[in-house]
């Protein structure tokens, strides 16, 4: 499995990437849309986030509240799915209680807001 951004026919067209390495990689192709317009998506992902960090820091998953899933959504996601999963990691981290705190997740969200 492999992943990009970038359109692969094109650059194998004007002699950027490889063609041979283009044919064996392009087996089955699936496009799926930037998070910034999968909305629906951001809430459950942050879910499953917070629950696989928590589980790989040992600490108990916090949950989220209606303030932290609102900023959550707001946010354009410009990191995409990794940029949201960093956000949950580093939200568990610095998780003080039972709940997601703002804070947590505030410097993540905070620089772009839809």
């Amino acid at each position: 499995m492999a992943a990009t951004n970038r359109p692969l026919a094109e650059e194998v067209a004007v002699g950027r990437f490889r063609k041979d390495l283009y044919y064996r990689l392009r087996v089955v192709e699936l496009t799926v849309p930037p998070l910034r317009e999968r909305s629906e998506d951001i809430l459950p992902l942050a879910r499953v986030f917070l629950v696989d960090a928590a589980r790989q820091q040992g600490r108990p998953a916090p949950g989220l509240g209606a303030d932290v899933a609102d900023q959550l959504q707001r946010h354009d996601w410009p990191g995409n799915v990794r940029e949201l999963r960093n956000a949950m990691e580093r939200g568990v981290a610095l998780s003080r209680g039972p709940r997601g705190k703002l804070k947590s997740y505030e410097r993540e969200t905070r620089r772009r807001k839809r």
